[in-house]
């Protein structure tokens, strides 16, 4: 198994952070305050700064996120799996660093493939298996289960293939629209080689955004 040991500098910086200011919560005190301090005459009240604000807020975090690549948001490091790696150690090692899903790397360093949690409900449970308890049922109800001859079973004949991978420069928003397109929660990242270098999930994105509008 593969693990970079290098962390991601908004991730860290977010955990320092205390508070946040955004158009909600400005006051209109706040803003009279304000409108006080500039020259001249202002033909506005404060609700129609607020909502001219909230808008131009939503704009300048869109614009921000359109211009911003997959490698200033990843995570580095990134938890992979060989494609020989027996499943047990792909559980445990998804199971141990509480995470849902993990790039499978071929013998080149490749991502060949990815295993997420729902990859294991279809290679173990029924078919179209919603959840780890409807998997358990089944193996409680029949004369034995499925998981147990599945320890000699590799992550290469469970992962799903090919993978959906992005670029270094792939944009945020990019990312953001195959989240909800293909309904998944994370995507590698490759250089132009095709070889890992970092992973960006939905709370890497939701963290950045967050970063940015401190």
């Amino acid at each position: 198994m593969s693990d970079a040991s290098k962390k991601n500098p908004f991730n860290e910086k977010s955990k320092t952070e205390e508070c946040s200011l955004g158009p909600t919560n400005i006051s209109d005190e706040d803003i009279l305050k304000a409108m006080k301090e500039m020259e001249g005459y202002l033909d506005i009240t404060p609700g129609d700064f607020k909502e001219i604000y909230r808008h131009a807020y939503e704009h300048a975090l869109n614009r921000l996120l359109r211009a911003l690549p997959a490698k200033e948001v990843m995570s580095k490091g990134v938890v992979a799996v060989d494609m020989d790696t027996p499943l047990k150690d792909v559980a445990e090692a998804m199971a141990r660093r509480g995470i849902s899903g993990v790039p499978v790397l071929d013998q080149n360093r490749a991502v060949a493939g990815v295993i997420s949690e729902r990859d294991f409900l279809n290679a173990f449970g029924p078919a179209g298996a919603q959840s780890f308890m409807e998997v358990l049922a089944t193996c409680l109800a029949g004369t034995g289960c499925i998981a147990v001859t599945a320890r000699k079973q590799k992550a290469k004949e469970i992962m799903t293939t090919p993978p959906i991978c992005v670029g270094e420069e792939t944009p945020v928003s990019e990312i953001a629209r195959i989240f909800a397109e293909k309904r998944i929660n994370r995507v590698p990242v490759t250089d132009k080689n095709g070889n890992l270098v970092g992973i960006v999930s939905r709370a890497d994105i939701v963290r950045y955004s967050f970063v940015i509008t401190r």
